[in-house]
């Protein structure tokens, strides 16, 4: 079920820089303005306003009737929000880090992602579950996860990830308005890194990709963290006159690959790049699609720089772990050596 077209918030227009943190807040602003439904509740979410201080003042300014400070039990979270939501609620589950999602996964598996269907339509379950997730921040065990691939097989689900501040404050919002369940996965080694953004302009769809940097050699698709990465690599493959085109995915489940396709027909090669494992994971279907639909259009076969089919290292080992603008190329490179 698509979401609606928002209504502009009263956040001020005009262009400014943020961070990615700061755009977060303000689509969480702009959401609770927008609709007396919408709750944020999860742990440290309220007078701390979060480890990341995405929650910032969101308590203050609206209240503990609609920011809410919860028991640490992911289970009870989101059990809860499923009520709340059967009630006419628009809850939205702060995860404070990706490892901690799955003592709550049975109530997402076996609730959340089943309503709608198990009551042939008649109960909307509109949650948004924001996961910090991914590595390089030199964080502990369980911190450093990257789940989406299991939650982008379950039917039922929507999962979505923002790379920049725009996508940002927009996706947040419109996963909010959407009447089906969201995973919204959000970057947080990138948190930090600032850009332009203008809530004047209109967003893109929530469910769709997009070229965020025209090429012709060889086409290069990420999500989250892993966008920054690929657009780094593009400019320094730029310095040896070599030009990609990099492709933010945004959503993960449903995927948009319409872009992707075109995108491969034109360069005759794709790199996908995440920092998941490569085994059973959104980069092997996002593989499978493109040989299926582009098969006389490749020059080389699809080809992937990913995390490695091992658990999470320590930190100190995280930077061999995590793909990065080398490995990419190095990727790129065997891509065209075909």
């Amino acid at each position: 079920m698509a979401a609606p077209a928002l209504e502009r918030p009263t956040t001020p227009s005009g262009t400014q820089t943020v961070t990615i943190a700061k755009a977060l807040n303000m689509g969480l602003r702009a959401s609770l303005e927008r609709d007396p439904k919408v709750l944020i509740m999860g742990e440290d979410v309220g007078k701390l306003g979060g480890v990341f201080r995405i929650t910032d003042g969101l308590q203050k300014d609206f209240g503990e009737h609609r920011v809410l400070d919860t028991p640490l039990a992911e289970s009870g979270i989101i059990g809860t929000a499923i009520g709340l939501a059967i009630r006419g609620y628009r809850p939205v589950c702060e995860i404070q880090f990706d490892g901690f999602i799955f003592p709550g996964f049975d109530q997402i598996i076996s609730q959340l992602a089943k309503l709608h269907y198990r009551s042939q339509g008649k109960v909307k379950v509109p949650i948004v579950i924001r996961v910090p997730f991914g590595g390089g921040i030199g964080a502990v065990e369980h911190h450093s996860e990257s789940p989406e691939s299991l939650f982008a097989h379950i039917a039922g689900l929507k999962v979505v990830s923002c790379s920049n501040p725009v996508d940002a404050y927009w996706m947040l919002q419109q996963a909010i308005e959407c009447d089906d369940p969201v995973l919204f996965f959000e970057p947080k080694r990138r948190y930090y890194e600032k850009a332009e953004l203008d809530t004047s302009i209109d967003p893109l769809p929530l469910l769709s990709s997009r070229v965020v940097r025209p090429g012709s050699a060889v086409t290069v698709a990420a999500y989250g963290p892993m966008v920054r990465t690929c657009l780094d690599a593009a400019t320094a493959a730029a310095e040896d006159g070599l030009d990609l085109e990099v492709v933010d995915l945004r959503a993960l489940s449903p995927l948009d690959l319409g872009p992707v396709f075109e995108s491969v027909r034109r360069t005759g090669r794709l790199v996908l790049v995440s920092e998941a494992p490569s085994e059973s994971s959104v980069t092997s279907e996002i593989a499978s699609r493109v040989q299926q639909e582009c098969f006389y259009s490749l020059e080389a076969p699809v080809l992937r720089a990913t995390g490695f089919d091992t658990p999470y290292p320590p930190s100190k080992l995280e930077e061999g772990f995590l793909p990065d603008l080398d490995r990419v190329l190095d990727v790129v490179d065997r891509s065209l050596a075909y």
